[in-house]
């Protein structure tokens, strides 16, 4: 991002208090639960909420608890894309309620999965929120969120730094995005949403966020100091997605 993008980006974010997080569920359950992460995590939220009066709506993925009951239940039968949406849908209900647990005097004791069950903050500082229904992933229902609550930015929340411009697990050339409108990202990733996609956005929310003029931050999970950054609005690392 260069300096005029970012004064914009600051600018936008400055009197920003209530903010919706996709967070990646293999950053809360990978080969186990990371509670490492988890502790770092709890101390930082409770601390925006505390110093700066922040409001958050936090999503949880389904994260490898996901893939492991997918293809569990593949090798003993055919399942459908339907089926296996709804393995990852209760994962993420599960990965939420652990969230909720942890956040219980700060939280909303009743887990957003269900469009419009939740209308407003009320007297909570968090509001921890999971899988909807099939074809919808928890990128989408964050975003989806967003425009729900009218607030304009989403922060997406997982394992890569940036957007880049070939999966960098398989591409060694692949290279970081600052700055992409969600026009040109939709053609680096896949058209259509399948259970266990493995986007840094998905298709069906940067279609969503591009339709209602959302603007998304996807950055590193475990850098806490850069999501302070992004909070404070200062410079930080990661990818700036919106239609501008």
């Amino acid at each position: 991002m260069d300096k005029k993008d970012f004064l914009l980006y600051a600018f936008n974010m400055k009197n920003q208090k209530k903010f919706v997080i996709a967070l990646g569920g293999s950053i809360v359950f990978q080969e186990k639960i990371d509670l490492d992460f988890l502790k770092k995590f709890y101390a930082f939220i409770k601390s925006r909420i505390l110093k700066y009066n922040n409001k958050f709506i936090i999503v949880i993925g389904g994260g490898a608890i996901t893939r492991k009951y997918q293809q569990a239940a593949s090798k003993i039968s055919k399942v459908s894309n339907e089926d296996k949406d709804w393995l990852g849908i209760h994962a993420t209900r599960l990965n939420a309620h652990l969230i909720r647990t942890i956040f219980k005097k700060q939280a909303n004791p009743v887990i957003f999965e269900q469009r419009f069950k939740i209308k407003n903050f009320g007297k909570y500082s968090l509001i921890i929120g999971a899988g909807w229904k099939p074809g919808w992933s928890t990128d989408f229902v964050a975003c989806q969120i967003a425009v729900d609550f009218k607030i304009s930015k989403v922060i997406i929340l997982g394992h890569p730094d940036y957007v880049y411009t070939k999966d960098p697990r398989k591409h060694k050339n692949a290279k970081p995005i600052k700055k992409i409108t969600w026009q040109n990202y939709l053609k680096l990733i896949p058209k259509k949403w399948s259970p266990g996609l493995h986007a840094p956005v998905d298709p069906i929310a940067a279609r969503l966020s591009q339709k209602e003029n959302l603007e998304a931050v996807v950055a590193n999970a475990l850098d806490l100091g850069n999501l302070q950054r992004i909070l404070n609005s200062q410079i930080f690392k990661g990818t700036v997605l919106g239609n501008n």
